[in-house]
């Protein structure tokens, strides 16, 4: 059973972890963290820069150590990047250390959502649709492996869907000691 002081958000860009991440911290009074923001302040650059010098590579093992220290925190919420799923390494440790939950958003919402963010550098191609398409192909069996709960962000408001996940963790998360995730994969409407 995971710490269930600690939740962690996961799914592709766009799905709105940062944004209702904050939301969702203010309500249940703990720590947000971006895992991507603490990374690029460690460094001193931003995430595009770090593909550019060391490659999808080397941020993704900038991302695990990343994880690694963040994960260990307790009473946090923690927006992580979307490819923070490519490793079993990190599927496991935020699997282990907190409740997981994957934020799913349909791909033309999450298009208009990243349509004008030149800071991804996975979607500065030519056909953005095709390349969002695809990851979501290769990562959504990852997302749903390491979630605890899975949560469908299109008909929602970020502020009400982090008073619903608020409603949900404190009812079925920590005040529930043995069956808080029975129902857990059951996505909110």
């Amino acid at each position: 059973m995971p710490d269930k002081s600690s939740i962690f958000l996961i799914g592709p860009m766009g799905a709105g972890k940062t944004t209702v991440g904050r939301r969702l911290a203010r309500i249940l009074n703990l720590e947000f963290v971006d895992s991507d923001a603490e990374i690029n302040k460690n460094t001193g650059v931003d995430t595009a820069t770090i593909f550019e010098i060391e490659g999808e590579d080397g941020f993704r093992k900038r991302e695990t150590r990343a994880l690694e220290e963040l994960s260990s925190r307790g009473g946090i919420v923690l927006a992580t990047g979307g490819g923070a799923v490519l490793k079993a390494e990190n599927r496991e440790l935020l699997k282990s250390r907190g409740f997981v939950v994957y934020l799913t958003v349909p791909l033309e919402l999450q298009l208009r959502r990243t349509r004008r963010d030149r800071k991804r550098p996975l979607l500065q191609t030519p056909n953005p649709r095709k390349r969002l398409q695809q990851l979501n192909r290769e990562r959504d069996p990852l997302y749903r492996e390491t979630a605890h709960w899975v949560v469908d962000t299109q008909r929602n408001d970020s502020q009400r869907l982090a008073r619903e996940l608020a409603t949900h963790i404190r009812n079925n998360v920590w005040h529930d000691d043995s069956t808080s995730l029975i129902d857990a994969h059951r996505p909110i409407q």
